[in-house]
Parts: C-alpha cells; structure tokens; sequence
C-alpha cells in the first residue's frame, strides 16, 4: 500500500507514522453526466503510478460497481472507498462509504437520515464556486449534515474560490479534505489529502471525521487552468449536441410511424 511518511515526537523521540495519500473526488467515464476519455481502470492505474493509496470514484448520480475494481486497485496498492457526487435538491454533495441507497437520497433530511445509521461521510464538494450546483448558503442551512469540506484543486494564486470554504470550516469546526475533482488525468497530484488512517474505507471516512488529515496542494497555472476549462467546455457542448441529435431522431421516429387505422 503506497502511503506518504511522516513523524511524531513522544518523550523525544520521533516515531515514523504512515499518511495515506487519498483523492476522494474523481470522475471516469462511466459517469452518466460528463464526458471521460478514461475508464476507472485507466483512473486506477494513473493513481497507482503517482504514488496513491486511497481514491473515490464518485461518478453523477450513480455508484460504481466496485467488485472487479477491488482487486485490480489493491494489487496496485489502492483502496478503493465506495462514493457518489449526488444531486439533492439541484446541488453537489459527495458521499462516501455509503450503501447503494445512496443513489435514492432526494433530499438533505433524507441524507441526514441515512447518515445517521451508516458509515457513510458527507464531504461539501466545490461549496462557494460560481456554480448552480455548489451549495452556497445550503451549507449554513445543513451545516450539521456536512463532516468536511472540499478544497478543490481548480484554483489560481489570483483566482481562489476555495477561500470561503476555508473560513466556513475554520467558523465550523470541519476538517478540509484535498481533492482534484478529476475530469482529465492530468489533474491527478496537485491537490490531495493525507489521511492518518489504516487503508480500509471505513477507517478512512473515521479518520476525515476525526479530523486526522491535512491538504497538500499547489495552485494552477493561469494558463493551465485555461486549457483544463476549455477542454471541459468542449465536452460539454459536444454532450449537448449529441443529446439534442438523440432527441431529435427519437422525435422523427415518432412523428414518421405509420398510425393505425381502427
């Protein structure tokens, strides 16, 4: 298992402890919403080789099915924590460890309802961007449903959204979780978690609870941050453009079918 090192003091000596280093909101193409030019395989491997030991494949909407990813990621030293960036009430919310139920939740005080008799850790995704679906002032509505918050690694040194997301935790009392909302591969290593846990889920989520985990991360570049948005962009449109030419084939489908005479 690839885990970061690091040390504590007691009584003057300085005892080695393993960090996991833990993405916990990542995208593949199996996703429902947006388009991936990598499979959850190919997320895996790319994981592995930056020296990972824990990810979350949180896909729109709809669970991985984790059986055969198990132990593909495991022999690549990875532990795979179950996870969803579900939609409740037209905003993000990631969660993770939680069962398939997960996939049903509707709306946050049924959230808080299945949180209560599972495992599962409820993470505030991308809270203050300039995005209908972050969660904004829903945080300080629910603020008790939410075990930490995102810093998410789309930022600049001029442009950072995670600034308020930052004061909310710190007003709060939440740890701050590091990840990369992983949409391309090459957003993999520059922001991320280290979690002071054993590499099994549910120690994982207990340890974010418990607040043993730090951020590591670097902004991007402008430039950087330019080509990631446009190529996001692009796959946005092209997404639109291939539902509009589904709706309109199934609309010429049904306009063109020969009505039954009685």
């Amino acid at each position: 298992m690839r885990q970061r090192r690091t040390s504590f003091v007691i009584g003057g000596r300085e005892i080695p402890r393993v960090m996991l280093k833990a993405d916990l909101h990542t995208h593949s193409s199996e996703d429902p919403v947006d388009r991936i030019p990598y499979d959850a395989r190919g997320l895996i491997e790319r994981a592995a080789a930056l020296g990972y030991s824990a990810l979350a494949v949180t896909l729109h909407d709809r669970q991985l099915p984790l059986t055969e990813l198990t132990a593909i990621a495991r022999d690549r030293g990875v532990v795979l924590v179950p996870g969803i960036e579900r939609t409740i009430r037209g905003k993000h919310v990631l969660m993770l460890n939680f069962p398939a139920a997960a996939e049903q939740v509707s709306d946050f005080d049924e959230l808080a309802r299945l949180r209560r008799r599972t495992n599962g850790l409820v993470v505030a995704p991308h809270p203050f961007y300039p995005h209908p679906t972050a969660l904004g002032r829903v945080m300080e509505t629910h603020a008790g449903l939410f075990d930490a918050v995102e810093i998410n690694a789309f930022y600049t040194r001029l442009m950072d959204f995670n600034r308020p997301a930052v004061r909310w935790a710190r007003e709060h009392g939440k740890p701050l979780v590091g990840n990369g909302d992983v949409h391309r591969l090459s957003q993999l290593g520059r922001t991320f978690s280290l979690i002071d846990a054993e590499p099994q889920a549910d120690a994982i989520c207990e340890a974010i609870r418990e607040g043993r985990v730090s951020v590591d991360t670097q902004p991007m570049r402008a430039s950087e941050a330019a080509r990631l948005l446009g190529d996001l962009l692009a796959g946005d449109v092209a997404r639109i453009a291939r539902r509009m030419r589904s709706s309109e084939a199934k609309r010429r489908t049904t306009t063109t079918e020969p009505t039954a005479i009685a």
